[in-house]
């Protein structure tokens, strides 16, 4: 099937028609907020279609309602910060307790819900010591701070198109004969990418060796599948390989789980069998409730404890006033302990896998060029054929006009995708009817196209 853009093109107006005539209360709200920088709280909420976001009245497991009343199934889950779905009750209750009952949100004192949070992490990752943040940007950040110091080298590996939070040195993509080179649009960097960085690309084995032979890198950090350029899935041994390659050169595994623990209760790593020496996790673990941390092998912990010039206690630049204060671990336990339980990931993979399943039917009836991948709960088409295989296949697979098409026609009709990109993820409320709508709206959105 080949796509008549100037038909795409009135379809993009007569969506975002509809989009304007239907949320005249969010356009209003966006057209006042003179004082938010970008008429938005954060300027990447500028990346909804339709030329402006919608704006929340109310949210409640897997169903939004905007200020002007309409409501829509929810398969973004704020970027999987809503994994567990908004506002799960057990969350809701720890968090109600921790403030209205015993009182307390910052106070610099832990308290055994910590302790607790940890010992869940280590029975799910494997690893046995963990540090908390609120983002895990910023327990990114803070890995690659203590791998530099564990190791004495001083550059990170990075994967072309990965994504790990607003971390300077990851903001990479692979320019000519495999050199390291900024992203494009990235804001103000300290330093050229290649003083800090060496890229290379995902499924490519040979690639990361090259990098790595120089001898100089302290740290890779990785998904165990790439997730913020669509799901691009580790071919069969890419994951063993990158291992073995890690400790041939003397270099640190990370593996950044903050959207890939949609593969299950314990992530890739504990479905595949991984084995990194520092892991790190956000959103989700704590139902909407800003959460972070980041585990290490105690081979790691001795070492930088053991560093004379380290100071983890104060100065090190590692850590934060908030981080692990007692609201969000309080979160953490009841959303880890009560909402994203076994159970609950064997419902939301199964609803995932209906959900891959009615858009492959919808291509197949077609004849589209396009494809989908899925990553346990979690599923994303891509315009392309076959999936893509490294970040920078997934990018140049990208196609604005067919994907506001297709995110102006689902939420008109009451469906969220993810705004950044084609993101459907499952919570624990969401059913079978609500992958039979998309799939349903999927399938007369491509018929216009067909």
């Amino acid at each position: 099937m080949s796509i008549d853009r100037k038909k795409l093109v009135e379809l993009v107006q007569r969506e975002r028609s509809s989009h304007e005539s239907r949320t005249t209360g969010s356009r209003g709200l966006y057209s006042e907020a003179d004082n938010l920088f970008g008429r938005v709280p954060m300027t990447w909420m500028n990346k909804w279609s339709g030329g402006y976001p919608l704006y929340l009245h109310s949210a409640r497991g897997n169903r939004i309602v905007d200020v002007d009343g309409n409501e829509y199934v929810d398969f973004s889950l704020g970027d999987t910060g809503a994994m567990a779905g908004h506002s799960p009750e057990p969350t809701v209750t720890a968090v109600h307790q921790r403030i209205s009952v015993e009182g307390g949100i910052t106070t610099m004192m832990p308290n055994a819900d910590a302790q607790w949070v940890a010992a869940e992490l280590t029975r799910r990752f494997g690893l046995p010591l963990w540090s908390f943040s609120l983002t895990a940007t910023d327990a990114n950040r803070w890995a690659l701070r203590i791998a530099r110091q564990v190791t004495g080298k001083d550059k990170v590996l990075a994967f072309s198109h990965c994504y790990h939070g607003a971390v300077d040195e990851t903001l990479v993509r692979t320019g000519p004969e495999g050199s390291a080179i900024l992203r494009e649009g990235n804001v103000g960097p300290a330093v050229p990418i290649s003083e800090t960085t060496r890229v290379a690309e995902f499924n490519d084995l040979e690639s990361v060796e090259r990098a790595l032979a120089h001898g100089d890198v302290a740290i890779v950090i990785t998904e165990p599948a790439l997730t913020n350029i669509g799901i691009v899935l580790p071919e069969q041994g890419f994951m063993s390989g990158l291992r073995e390659l890690c400790t041939k050169y003397a270099a640190l595994l990370l593996i950044d789980e903050t959207h890939t623990i949609s593969a299950g209760w314990g992530g890739c790593t504990k479905a595949w069998h991984l084995q990194p020496d520092i892991l790190v996790i956000g959103k989700s673990i704590g139902g909407g409730i800003p959460s972070g941390a980041y585990g290490l092998t105690r081979e790691v912990a001795d070492a930088i404890n053991a560093a004379e010039d380290s100071d983890l206690v104060d100065v090190g630049g590692v850590g934060g006033t908030l981080a692990g204060n007692v609201l969000s671990t309080a979160a953490m336990r009841a959303t880890l302990g009560q909402v994203l339980t076994p159970a609950a990931f064997d419902h939301m993979i199964a609803m995932a896998t209906l959900f891959r399943e009615g858009v492959e039917k919808v291509l197949v009836r077609y004849g589209v060029p396009w494809s989908i991948a899925q990553l346990g709960a979690r599923a994303e088409y891509r315009f392309v054929s076959p999936g893509p295989r490294t970040g920078s296949e997934s990018a140049a697979a990208y196609d604005a006009d067919i994907e506001e098409y297709l995110h102006l026609f689902m939420s008109n009709r009451g469906v969220l995708l993810t705004p950044f990109h084609n993101m459907a993820l499952m919570c624990p409320t969401t059913s079978a009817a609500d992958v039979e709508l998309h799939t349903a709206l999927f399938d007369a959105a491509v018929s216009e196209l067909a």
